[in-house]
């Protein structure tokens, strides 16, 4: 079946040009030039739209375990509405945790994902124990299982915590294998020691979790990531959730030394804030209970973090979508912040966001593209199956309505959540009609996509290494 995306401006890395899309079964069969394209196959017409690449959310966390529950979207539910806000393709992370086998933790993950998926996905693995049996499982699950991508934690003692001769060891392998390391950057065991002592002066609100984890300790452990990639032969090192100045300035400079160094940050850190969100009355705070935390509305963080992905000092923006509910899984924290379950939803938002950015002048169209789909595909071995609208390349298609409008509610989203980050927001812009690989799974309100659609995705290496 061929299908014509007709009369829209198809948006890519290079900037906007008007043209015509031919789609021949799940695959973009030629770019047209406005009213060259042959007669005969079915019409979308795109007239007044964006036509743009399916995003590419190269950071969620479906069913993850975390704090005595778990995360409160499955993978139907959360790729479900990923796939309603745009989103044709996840990057989850499967789990091996201290003294489990790797290879156990990716089976675990295949069989929550397999058979649910609404979109195409694909794992990175998380290293909660790195010895000599994981760093040998790494090559296997570059050579076999198609997982180029490991990440390590420098917080969370005593759960998914590496410490620094562990990561290093980590960084030496994945220089030999080609690799990228994701790299949770935050000092863990002094944070376990502003938590404790904030709790001892009976500081148990929300808010604290964010005084807690201040943005130097985040810098710090940013900095010392880096020189410890830089000792590995300079691995490739990839900052999860960058959400401060000063993590930025390590990123920053490491670049502007030619280092292998790349960052993400998401939405949340563009646009909410310690004080507003962090800090509302009572317990209410326990919604935005996120790590790394939201920052401080009265430094310079969010406008530096835009600068930052216009720079390219920040090159993508992903989610962390990691979302619990309220009532009986973030009330766990009531009286204790640092029982709080951690984590924000926003899988179903990423695009509209992103794109309100570009509607307040802080990104171009070409950078919003760049940032939610091309990189990330080019970043995690994706590319061009996925990212661009370019012959060959998957059907997957976003057409993008600017003169739409998009309120943000627990009451209209799609994922497994009881409230909404973004409660009331409004974006000037609207998600219109969303193809996963030549087919129509949402257009005009209308979902007609289902489970098991998706298609597990055997990554490749990085494009931007050589």
């Amino acid at each position: 079946m061929t299908t014509l995306i007709r009369g829209g401006t198809v948006v890519g890395p290079t900037g906007p040009v008007r043209a015509d899309v031919l789609i021949d079964g799940e695959t973009i069969a030629a770019i047209f030039a406005p009213g060259q394209a042959p007669d005969g196959p079915e019409v979308i017409d795109a007239t007044g739209k964006y036509v743009i690449p399916g995003a590419v959310d190269a950071h969620t966390h479906m069913e993850l375990p975390f704090g005595g529950t778990h995360a409160s979207d499955t993978f139907d539910t959360g790729t479900r509405a990923a796939a309603i806000g745009g989103t044709t393709t996840i990057i989850d992370f499967a789990v091996q945790r201290t003294g489990e086998v790797v290879q156990d933790g990716l089976a675990a993950w295949h069989g929550k994902a397999d058979g649910n998926c609404h979109i195409d996905y694909a794992f990175h693995m998380i290293l909660g124990g790195v010895d000599d049996e994981s760093l040998k499982a790494m090559d296997q699950l570059v050579a076999g299982e198609g997982i180029s991508s490991f990440k390590l934690f420098m917080a969370y003692p005593g759960v998914f915590y590496s410490d620094d001769g562990q990561i290093l060891r980590a960084m030496q392998k994945a220089r030999d294998n080609g690799a990228m390391i994701m790299m949770h950057a935050e000092n863990g065991p002094a944070i376990d020691v502003l938590v404790k002592q904030a709790l001892e002066r009976g500081e148990t609100d929300p808010i604290h979790h964010g005084l807690t984890r201040p943005q130097e300790l985040e810098a710090e452990a940013t900095s010392r990531a880096i020189w410890l990639a830089s000792v590995a032969a300079d691995c490739p090192l990839y900052i999860v959730h960058l959400s401060a100045t000063k993590a930025l300035e390590q990123v920053r400079n490491a670049r502007d030394l030619g280092k292998n160094v790349f960052a993400e940050t998401c939405p949340q850190y563009l646009y909410l804030t310690l004080e507003d969100q962090l800090g509302a009355p009572g317990f209410e705070g326990a919604k935005w209970v996120c790590s790394t935390p939201l920052r401080s509305k009265h430094e310079n963080h969010r406008a530096d973090l835009w600068q930052g992905l216009r720079t390219n000092d920040l090159s993508v923006v992903s989610t962390d979508h990691c979302p619990f509910c309220f009532k009986d899984q973030k009330e766990l924290g009531l009286g204790d912040f640092s029982k709080i379950p951690n984590g924000i939803g926003g899988v179903e938002h990423r695009v509209d966001l992103l794109y309100q950015g570009v509607v307040d002048g802080k990104l171009s169209l070409a950078r919003w593209v760049e940032t939610i789909a091309t990189t990330p595909a080019r970043m995690f071995g994706l590319y061009p199956r996925k990212g661009i609208i370019a012959p060959g390349s998957d059907a997957d298609i976003v057409l993008y309505d600017p003169n739409g409008r998009t309120r943000i509610s627990a009451e209209t989203h799609h994922m497994n959540m009881d409230h909404s980050a973004w409660e009331g927001w409004e974006i000037d812009g609207r998600v219109d009609t969303v193809i996963a690989r030549g087919e129509v799974i949402a257009a005009g309100g209308e979902y007609t996509g289902r489970a098991g659609r998706g298609h597990y995705l055997k990554r490749g290496l990085s494009d931007y290494l050589l």
